[in-house]
């Protein structure tokens, strides 16, 4: 088991209400690795991934650099409806409280719009429709996916809120269930529908992301995670002496 986690939940298509009786539940996280680890030779590992769960956790660093990036995956761990949070420490809650220092407008846009367009390559190339059941539900699950993206990352665009339960979840999978059919142009004319909306709308997001408050919290994860005889040491004080 992964040490020090700081805020994990169950994320994906449970959270977002779209899971079936054969879906995984995926799950999420940040841990910090131990601050004198960053001063030897080997860096600490950066990403854990372990199935039976299915769980990826990401050292602190690299969560900030990637939610900063706008990763819409690793992005909505800050903004999962209380329930479904299954670790949630002092600084997993800081987090949840500065997650509007990672947005900014251009970069949610490019990710949410890019990450939706990924799912429509995969839809292309699969043709009309003309392909076995398994690869049928696959194709659904990526026209989900991708109107999902597109909803969610014009809300955030717009209102710097993130969706996460969606609202009406069988929107989405009759949407799935056309486009798994052969009616590729069916998310041709979303993805076009959503890029106009996107163009149209006055977002409320920054320019730039807050990188300061970002930065501020992960020295506040650095300075918890110093073991106590190596701030000592690094303050001149004998181990055996008071902290």
């Amino acid at each position: 088991m992964t040490r020090n986690v700081l805020l994990a939940g169950i994320v994906g298509s449970t959270a977002y209400g779209l899971a079936g009786p054969d879906s995984d539940v995926d799950r999420l996280g940040v841990f910090a690795a131990p601050t004198e680890a960053f001063h030897g030779l080997t860096p600490p590992e950066e990403t854990k991934v372990t199935s039976k769960p299915d769980t990826t956790i990401h050292e602190a660093a690299k969560y900030a650099r990637l939610a900063l990036g706008g990763n819409p995956t690793v992005s909505e761990l800050m903004w999962l409806p209380d329930d479904l949070f299954e670790v949630r420490t002092p600084l997993g809650e800081e987090l949840i409280g500065i997650r509007s220092a990672f947005l900014s407008a251009k970069r949610v846009r490019d990710a949410y719009l890019g990450y939706a367009t990924q799912q429509f390559r995969r839809l292309e190339a699969r043709g009309d429709g003309s392909f076995s059941a398994d690869t049928r539900r696959r194709t659904a699950k990526h026209a989900r996916h991708l109107l999902r993206l597109c909803h969610q990352g014009l809300r955030l665009y717009a209102t710097g809120e993130l969706e996460i339960r969606l609202a009406n979840p069988q929107r989405f999978v009759d949407f799935g269930e056309r486009v798994a059919s052969g009616d590729i142009e069916l998310a041709r004319a979303w993805m076009a529908d959503y890029e106009s909306r996107f163009d149209a709308a006055r977002s409320v997001l920054p320019v730039e992301p807050d990188r300061a408050a970002v930065e501020a919290w992960l020295l506040r994860v650095r300075h918890a995670h110093l073991d106590a005889n190596v701030r000592r040491r690094f303050l001149g004080v004998p181990v055996d002496g008071p902290a």
